[in-house]
């Protein structure tokens, strides 16, 4: 039998070019569907990458791609992953540096892990993740052996290094030595995380897990020196509604509180001789660096082609309040001090340019970690699994229990926090139970569910906080106090301890009762 020879435009051994060419359409074709198909096939058994990328203290509104920043912010790589991406505008990652990293590391709420807990990343590390992170850790013990394959840790709390989170700064490679960085830390960070993927990228067949710890914007908020006075020639930053005090519906420790004190002679706000204007200028100028370093790392993935599997997650511990309501600080229950930024990626899966409003949790993350990647937690996570939202943003219908959130200071489980209520009770001396030395702020039990914000502080005789965020998303008018909302915050209450007792909290018994004000 004779071969068949086919040659581009001519006539062989008989067979016309209209036959020829429509058998060879028909092989191409289903040449193309068993490789597409076996490909679709052996993609779809390999896990993705995760990279999270978790900065410090940076408030939504340093991003251009949320609607709340300054009008004069730039950030054009984070704002390509918003457009490529799905964003949520409601973020509640943590609400102080240390309790956010334990949300991030366990995927549980403050009540239910303490500093004995094991870390999620050693499951995945079973189940074949690479594991690795750089940065601020600032949480317990990195416990490099167990949970990471590479680590560089920003060891907070050794002598002489706690100060440094732009300059002189030293990291402890792999739990062992050292090493003290020579430049500007974020671009440090950036640096080694480059190194990172390059070095997995070699490594195909292995999935890998990176947390990337940035630790701008913390203060002392300084930007690397190409940025110095960069945002010097904008419009002033306007004051906040409630920078200055009173606020007669607000609990008793925010009625005269002021980190801003009005110049008398100008009547701008000023701190450490220094106005609003220029101390948020600089914070912002500090984000450049962090936006360039995205840039970086996303072009980098695709030139080591590993974009396409890798799921990109871009957040903060939590924002940072410039003047809202008297704070120069985050902890409090407020949007304008803890709304952190949050966006997802992944090419040709996730949807793109899309708002999810939807409010989410720090621990909501970590449990869509386990679900994108089909893996079992060893134990169980207070989060909710977000994928069905990242798929379809606009999911008004979403049927999942409220968000919650809770900042109990520096103290952790159940047990200890009950404790601790225990003992206050008994004494009757709640001044030494989580009281935050400086704002005076107290422990609190956040639930957020439609347009409704409400607000539980664990102390005795203590007004409650609810907010009708679609109507006041400036959290200015307490509805608490309301006689006419009275209803509504009763059933908030409720609401409340039910979500709470469904995640295992074991103290509310002991919550001393709200005390309802009405003006």
């Amino acid at each position: 039998m004779k071969k068949l020879k086919i040659c581009y435009g001519k006539i062989v051994y008989g067979i016309s070019y209209r036959r020829v060419s429509f058998l060879v359409r028909n092989l191409i074709a289903l040449f193309l569907l068993v490789n597409v198909s076996s490909f679709a096939n052996a993609n779809s058994k390999r896990k993705p990458n995760i990279l999270y990328i978790f900065t410090d203290d940076q408030s939504i509104r340093t991003l251009s791609c949320y609607p709340e920043a300054h009008p004069w912010i730039r950030t054009p790589n984070i704002d390509k992953l918003a457009e490529k991406g799905v964003r949520f505008s409601t973020c509640y990652t943590g609400a102080k540096c240390v309790p956010s990293r334990g949300n991030a590391l366990t995927g549980m709420l403050q009540h239910n892990y303490d500093k004995s807990t094991t870390y999620w990343p050693v499951e995945f590390r079973k189940q074949g993740y690479y594991t690795g992170m750089i940065g601020k850790w600032h949480w317990n013990v990195p416990r490099h052996k167990e949970t990471w394959d590479w680590s560089a840790v920003y060891e907070h709390y050794l002598p002489g290094n706690s100060h440094n989170y732009y300059w002189d700064q030293s990291l402890r490679i792999n739990g062992d030595t050292l090493l003290k960085l020579e430049k500007y830390s974020t671009d440090a960070y950036t640096d080694m995380t480059l190194e990172f993927l390059k070095e997995r990228a070699q490594e195909k067949d292995k999935p890998w897990y990176f947390w990337l710890c940035y630790g701008g914007v913390h203060g002392p908020h300084t930007p690397a020196d190409r940025h110095i006075g960069s945002y010097e020639n904008t419009p002033e930053v306007k004051n906040p509604k409630d920078i200055f005090a009173p606020r007669p519906d607000k609990p008793e420790h925010m009625v005269n509180l002021e980190t801003f004190k009005k110049d008398p002679v100008t009547g701008k706000p000023m701190k450490k001789n220094r106005t609003l204007d220029s101390w948020v200028k600089q914070y912002n100028e500090a984000v450049r660096s962090i936006d360039e370093g995205i840039g970086k790392i996303m072009t980098t993935l695709e030139e080591t082609g590993q974009l396409e599997n890798t799921i990109v997650v871009f957040s903060s511990d939590q924002g940072y309040a410039w003047g809202q309501h008297g704070y120069n600080l985050k902890i409090a229950p407020y949007d304008a001090n803890l709304l952190a930024p949050l966006i997802f990626v992944r090419p040709n899966d996730f949807p793109q340019n899309k708002v999810c409003n939807i409010p989410v949790n720090g621990t909501d993350i970590i449990a869509t970690f386990h679900s994108l990647c089909n893996i079992q937690p060893s134990q169980k996570l207070d989060g909710r699994d977000l994928t069905e939202l990242i798929y379809k943003p606009k999911a008004d219908s979403w049927n999942n229990e409220s968000m919650v959130q809770l900042y109990t200071g520096l103290i952790y489980g159940n047990d200890t926090i009950k404790s601790e209520l225990e003992k206050a009770h008994k004494t009757d001396d709640w001044s030494k139970f989580i009281v935050h030395r400086n704002t005076g702020t107290k422990a609190w039990m956040m639930l957020q569910t439609g347009k409704y914000k409400y607000v539980r502080y664990i102390y005795k005789d203590y007004i409650e906080e609810l907010y009708d965020l679609e109507n006041d998303p400036e959290e200015l008018t307490n509805l608490a106090v309301k006689l006419e909302y009275k209803v509504r915050l009763r059933k908030m209450r409720e609401q409340l301890l039910k979500e709470f007792r469904a995640k295992n909290c074991r103290f509310l018994d002991l919550l001393p009762e709200p005390v309802e004000k009405n003006m």
